[in-house]
C-alpha cells in the first residue's frame, strides 16, 4: 500500500522473474600436505604455480648420486625414508599441467617434518582447517600416499567423513600398494572402512613423470669406479676451482635430468577433473582422457589386474586404473567411486553431478528463508529450480526426451508438506534428476549373415 500524500505519478517496479541459480564451481581442489615455507594450518587460495611458490616455496631437494661407470653416467636418488618423501610441489606441477586452475593450499608442515596422519586428522589438522572454507570441492593429499596402507586408510576415512558431513566435496585418493595382487588390494581395501564410500574415488598405480627433481649441487655425490676429474666429490666441485671439468659437469646434469620424478596420481587426476568439467561438464566421466607429463605408469596394468581393481563382490571399493595404450599414451581408464557395488553412486560423475546440483540449488534457494511459506513463494522456488534443471538437461547432463522425463520439482501443501510442517516453519522441496551414466562396457554383437539368393 502506498504511503504517498502528494498527488502525482509514482513508479513501482514489480519483480516478475524468479531468481536464477548461479552454478557453483565444481573442480576447486584443496591440496593438503607439506611445503618448503609458508603459513602452517591456514587455507590459502592460489591460481598458479607461481602464486604457490611466492607463498609456499619450491620443491623439496633430494640427495642424488651420479655414478660414472665405463664412461656412462647414471643418476639415482639417495635413499630417503618413505615418511620423508614430500610430493606436494611436484603434484601441483602435475595438477596445473593437466588443466588445473584455482585451488586451495593447506600446509601442515615443512620438508624437515615426517609425514604424520595426525597432521591431517587432528583437531587443528589440515582437514579441520579446510572444513571451514566453503569453495573447495575436491580433497587431495598426495604426501600421505607414501605411508603404509594401514596408516593411509584412516586419513582417507577422515576425508570421506568430512565430505559426508558437508556434502559439497569429493575425495581423490591414491592407491597404496606395491602391485595389484590380492594381498595388496585386500590390505588397501581393508584400511578404508565401509562408510561414505560414495564420496571418494581411488586411482593407481603411481606415475613415472617427465618432471625433474630439484637439487642442490653440493648435495649431488659423485661415485663409481670411473675416473672423475682429479678428486671431485660433488657436482659443485666440477663447476669451479681446481677440480673443474665442464664436460663432466654437463654430462652429470644431463644424467640427473633423466631421473624422472615418480608420483602418486592424485594431483594429475585433480587436473583432469578440472579440465573435463571446464570442457564438457561435471556430468562427463573424467575417464578415457590422456595424462600430460607422464612417461608411463609404474606398473603395467593388465586386463586381469583391472578386473580385480574394478570389481570386488565383497566390499566394492573400486580402484580406477591408469593404463598405457599403444599409440594413445597414458589414459585414465576407470570412472568408479569407492562404492563400486552401489547402483546409485557407482560412478564419479553421478556423485559429483549431485554435489553440484545440491550445492547450487541450496545457495540459490536462500532467498526464500523467512519469506511467507505460501503458494507464491513455492511457485518462485519451483520455477527457479526447474529453470536451472532445464538448462542442465539441454546441456546433456540429464537423460530423457523431455524435461519431464529428465527431472521433477515438487513443493506444496498436500504434495510435499503437511499443515504441521508449515506450522513448524518447514518448506520441503522434493527434486529428482535422471543423471547420465557412462557407457563403461561397450558390447559389439556380431553374427554371420547368410548369403541371399
Amino acid at each position: 500500500m502506498s504511503n504517498n500524500t502528494t498527488p502525482g505519478v509514482y513508479i513501482r517496479e514489480i519483480a516478475t522473474l524468479p531468481p536464477s541459480v548461479a552454478p557453483v564451481a565444481t573442480a576447486i581442489p584443496a591440496f593438503i600436505g607439506y611445503t618448503d615455507i609458508g603459513p602452517l594450518n591456514q587455507a590459502v587460495r592460489v591460481s598458479s604455480l607461481l602464486e604457490f611458490e611466492a607463498t609456499f616455496g619450491g620443491a623439496k631437494k633430494y640427495g642424488i648420486t651420479v655414478n660414472l661407470n665405463s664412461g656412462v653416467m647414471t643418476a639415482s636418488l639417495t635413499t630417503v625414508a618413505a615418511n620423508l618423501k614430500h610430493n606436494m610441489y611436484y603434484s601441483l606441477q602435475m595438477y596445473f599441467a593437466n588443466g588445473g586452475g584455482p585451488c586451495w593450499i593447506v600446509s601442515i608442515g615443512s620438508y624437515t617434518d615426517t609425514i604424520d596422519a595426525a597432521d591431517y586428522t587432528g583437531t587443528t589438522g589440515g582437514f579441520s582447517v579446510i572444513s571451514k572454507i566453503d569453495e573447495p570441492t575436491l580433497l587431495v593429499f598426495p604426501d600421505a600416499a607414501n605411508l603404509a596402507a594401514a596408516t593411509y586408510g584412516p586419513i582417507v576415512v577422515a576425508a570421506l567423513t568430512q565430505c559426508n558431513a558437508l556434502q559439497d566435496r569429493f575425495v581423490i585418493a591414491d592407491y597404496v600398494g606395491a602391485d595389484f595382487g590380492n594381498t595388496d588390494l585386500t590390505a588397501y581395501r581393508g584400511a578404508l572402512g565401509t562408510s561414505y564410500l560414495k564420496y571418494g574415488a581411488s586411482y593407481g598405480p603411481d606415475l613415472k613423470t617427465s618432471l625433474t627433481y630439484a637439487y642442490d649441487e653440493t648435495a649431488v655425490t659423485l661415485a663409481g669406479p670411473g675416473a672423475w676429474h682429479l678428486t671431485a666429490n660433488t657436482l659443485d666441485d666440477l663447476a669451479s676451482g681446481s677440480n673443474a671439468n665442464l664436460d663432466q659437469y654437463n654430462k652429470a646434469k644431463t644424467a640427473i635430468a633423466q631421473l624422472a620424478v615418480t608420483l602418486p596420481p592424485s594431483g594429475a587426476i585433480a587436473g583432469i577433473y578440472a579440465a573435463v568439467d571446464r570442457d564438457r561438464g561435471v556430468w562427463k566421466a573424467p575417464a578415457n582422457v590422456s595424462l600430460a607429463n607422464v612417461i608411463a605408469p609404474t606398473i603395467f596394468v593388465t586386463d586381469a589386474d583391472q578386473g580385480l581393481m574394478n570389481v570386488d563382490a565383497t566390499t566394492g571399493k573400486s580402484i580406477n586404473a591408469i593404463r598405457s595404450f599403444t599409440g594413445k599414451g597414458t589414459l585414465v581408464w576407470g570412472a568408479r567411486t569407492l562404492a563400486g557395488n552401489d547402483n546409485e553412486w557407482r560412478y564419479v560423475n553421478v556423485r559429483r553431478l549431485f554435489n553440484f546440483v545440491e550445492e547450487s540449488v541450496k545457495k540459490a534457494s536462500e532467498f526464500s528463508v523467512f519469506e511467507p511459506n505460501d503458494r507464491n513463494t513455492w511457485t518462485r522456488v519451483r520455477t527457479t529450480i526447474a529453470n536451472f534443471l532445464t538448462n542442465l538437461w539441454r546441456d546433456g547432463a540429464l537423460v530423457g526426451a523431455t524435461p519431464e522425463q529428465a527431472f521433477f520439482v515438487a513443493v506444496g501443501l498436500g504434495e510435499t508438506m503437511t499443515a504441521q510442517d508449515i506450522l513448524e516453519g518447514k518448506m520441503i522441496v522434493k527434486i529428482g534428476i535422471a543423471a547420465s551414466r557412462p557407457a563403461e562396457f561397450i558390447y559389439l554383437e556380431f553374427s554371420h549373415k547368410l548369403q541371399e539368393a
